[in-house]
């Protein structure tokens, strides 16, 4: 009988009480431990069991869980002696700054105190020990207290494990899940300075100048920066995505999905199961599916965005949305399952994502949508260059997920979206301008909110747009964008898969100052076309010259002509 699928479920122990379904990943314990690694940090995109893995290193390690070894009965780590003898033998810290979602400094800070908070009074029988000083005793107050000082809250951590190190006589591991949580909602919410100098404090005190740490375990999304928060862990051993270590062991492998699936009955789906959610490489590990929607499949039988939809996307979204027409352009290519390629750089500088496409792209690799297929390192070795990396969305969840994000941007109505498609295929430009104006009103000023708007949001207002257009016409119309053709780059080709039917081209272009109205401008925008013979690829394919329409959009702040 297939065993219950608890969805939600993050704690190793109420997986293994209540026999609910789990893939043995009890391996890591003895990869890890055997490594002798100091201080660990692995980024892993989420959902992919990195807090059920934290819970059973805690659930493994900690003198809280002395003599439970019946939770790992059957599992691969028990088959050797040595370490039941090592089970429930460690004080451990562990803690999560998952819950660190905050819009500004003050509310952020307060949920870190909260936490460091909670596991004081987790320990408070400390307090009453004879290991502490009467000088132990006032502080331990003071980190309890609502108004603690940072040179109190940054120290407690290391203060904590001088604690239990002086009560079990040994030293300590500590456990720090979805580290970079605060700090990615503060460079969404503009507080970045402030927090990092925080958790700089924090980590230094934590990591590298505590002689009573035995080994430490952080996990994460995304690798920030060393210069940001890391500059003083030297000894840091840092597991990405790109790293062989480890790779097994955050998500399913194939062999894993597809034993699941059997044990559900639902062997006769695993083609679609590997479309829909296959793609993921770690290391030189390919072939990895990520645990949420996996687990979700085999509770519903049905396929969906179910990783895709468990979060906001806020980060990405928003730098999509401010990224410049040449990124846009590179995302259209995914989109329509082509590879794209890009210098990666897996230490993310947060300050340099609005600025950097390169960044973007490594934040996207290390959050799970985009999946390296190949590595070209001659420009590094030749001329010292950053490597090349080839890309691909990874799987069919996250192009569904992209579809559907910049479907919202537009936020309208499905039946106004249909009628300027048909507009637009039926050449009626009086219908397209009524439209453009209403989505530009509705919705320009969100994509020109940044900290440095300038005259080319337009532009990235209608390559936004096109990238819209997809998701109803990709499946009819090649759409491409910013290539070249004639003696130019176009701004939008649509070319239909059966050439019987007309192809278009379309042409953006803001009111220059000596230009008396949009009709003047969108007079320049289709003199363009002609002059830059941006049809000469379409009638090279077999387009007749009367097969190929031809729109200039003219744009002033939010006032939109089509002609």
């Amino acid at each position: 009988m297939a065993r219950t699928v608890a969805i939600g479920t993050q704690s190793f122990e109420r997986l293994r009480e209540g026999n609910y379904f789990y893939v043995d990943k009890t391996d890591f314990i003895r990869e890890w431990w055997e490594s002798g690694d100091e201080v660990t940090l692995i980024t892993r995109p989420r959902r992919f069991g990195k807090t059920l893995n934290m819970t059973m290193l805690e659930q493994f390690f900690s003198v809280q869980y002395e003599g439970r070894g019946d939770l790992f009965e059957g599992l691969s780590i028990w088959e050797e002696e040595k370490y039941h003898k090592l089970q429930g033998t460690w004080p451990v810290i562990s803690l999560s700054f998952a819950r660190v979602k905050e819009a500004n400094y003050r509310s952020a800070r307060g949920k870190l105190c909260e936490i460091i908070r909670n596991l004081y009074i987790k320990y408070s029988f400390l307090q009453d020990s004879e290991v502490l000083t009467d000088a132990d005793r006032e502080y331990y107050k003071r980190v309890l207290s609502v108004d603690v000082e940072d040179s109190d809250v940054t120290s407690a951590l290391y203060q904590m494990s001088d604690y239990l190190y002086r009560y079990y006589q040994k030293k300590v591991i500590i456990l720090l899940d979805e580290y970079d949580t605060p700090i990615q909602e503060a460079y969404l919410h503009g507080f970045w300075d402030e927090i990092v100098s925080f958790m700089r404090s924090l980590f230094n005190s934590t990591f590298k100048t505590n002689p009573s740490l035995a080994r430490g375990m952080m996990t994460g999304i995304t690798r920030v920066s060393k210069e940001s928060i890391f500059s003083d862990l030297n000894h840091l051993k840092v597991v990405t995505t790109t790293s062989t270590k480890y790779a097994q062991y955050f998500g399913f492998t194939e062999e894993e999905v597809f034993s699941a699936l059997e044990e559900y009955g639902l062997e006769e789906k695993k083609d679609l199961v590997k479309f829909w959610y296959n793609g993921f490489t770690f290391g030189e590990q390919k072939g990895i599916y990520n645990p949420w929607s996996i687990i979700n499949f085999l509770e519903t039988g049905k396929v969906g965005s179910y990783w895709a939809n468990t979060s906001s996307n806020g980060l990405v979204s928003r730098l999509i949305q401010r990224s410049g027409s040449s990124t846009k352009a590179l995302f259209e290519a995914l989109l329509h399952r082509e590879s794209i390629v890009s210098p990666i750089d897996e230490q993310i500088v947060f300050n340099n994502l609005d600025d950097n496409e390169a960044a973007i792209f490594s934040l996207l690799v290390a959050s799970g949508y985009l999946n390296v297929t190949d590595i070209d390192e001659e420009p590094f070795l030749v001329h010292g260059k950053p490597a090349l990396y080839t890309l691909t969305l990874t799987n069919n969840e996250v192009r569904s997920m992209f579809i559907a994000m910049f479907q919202r941007w537009f936020d309208y109505p499905g039946s106004e979206y249909n009628e300027f498609i048909k507009a637009l295929l039926l050449g009626n430009t009086k219908a397209m301008t009524i439209f453009m104006n209403s989505i530009a009103a509705r919705t320009f000023s969100y994509f020109d909110s940044g900290n440095r708007p300038s005259i080319y949001a337009p532009e990235r207002f209608y390559h936004g747009f096109v990238l819209g257009l997809l998701a109803d016409l990709s499946d009819r119309y090649h759409l491409t964008s910013n290539r070249e053709s004639g003696f130019g780059r176009y701004d939008v080709v649509i070319e239909p898969f059966d050439q019987r039917k007309d192809a278009f081209i379309l042409e953006f272009k803001v009111k220059d100052t000596d230009e008396n109205s949009l009709v003047d401008t969108v007079k320049a925008a289709l003199a363009q076309i002609e002059e830059k013979k941006y049809d000469t690829d379409l009638l090279a394919r077999g387009f007749k010259e009367e097969q190929i329409k031809k729109y200039g959009f003219a744009f002033e702040g939010k006032n939109v002509l089509v002609g």
